[in-house]
């Protein structure tokens, strides 16, 4: 194990080079979430700060939790040689289309239909593992499946309802989103 208080050219080529990445929160008295992403939806914006596009899925434990406590978890492997695991830690913050600080976090992105937020993650270190009990997997193909979802969506149909939810699904508030991302 090694241990980083920065985002290196090593963790942003091993970063680059990876399908998905599962991202990890928590909140007290709630359930720990873990969810899996994709569709190169992450970014390292410079050696301290990451981001990633969220699409409207289940739930939004994600926002919930990093409104009440701000920790998170971004974890990488490889599924490929050589193994390794790469884990971001960091604070975390949903910036929404309808928030100030929207515009320049999505110059980073192709948005995607249905993108609801996007999380900023201050890195406070990283850490890398061996790896060697992640099995080998090729990448078929990514699924199309939300984006086609998304797509077909009327927006005011998808701004109602959007606006109907307001709790995590552990009774968290969120904040929903009002605006479609341009």
């Amino acid at each position: 194990m090694e241990f980083f208080d920065h985002v290196n050219r090593d963790h942003r080529d091993f970063i680059a080079k990876q399908p998905v990445f599962f991202v990890a929160t928590a909140a007290d008295g709630a359930r720990i979430n873990c969810s899996p992403k994709g569709m190169d939806s992450f970014r390292v914006l410079d050696d301290s700060t990451v981001a990633y596009l969220d699409l409207g899925g289940s739930g939004n434990e994600t926002q919930a939790h990093l409104s009440a406590d701000g920790r998170i978890t971004i974890m990488f492997c490889a599924f490929d040689n050589p193994a390794l695991i790469l884990r971001i830690y960091g604070r975390g913050r949903a910036v929404l289309p309808q928030d100030e600080g929207f515009s320049p976090l999505a110059a980073h992105f192709e948005l995607l239909p249905g993108t609801r937020q996007i999380f900023a993650i201050a890195v406070e270190g990283l850490q890398t593992s061996c790896g060697w009990g992640v099995p080998r997997m090729t990448l078929e193909k990514e699924r199309q499946t939300l984006v086609k979802y998304h797509a077909q969506q009327e927006p005011d149909a998808y701004l109602a309802t959007m606006a109907t939810r307001t709790r995590s699904i552990d009774g968290f508030p969120v904040r929903p989103q009002t605006v479609i991302p341009a």
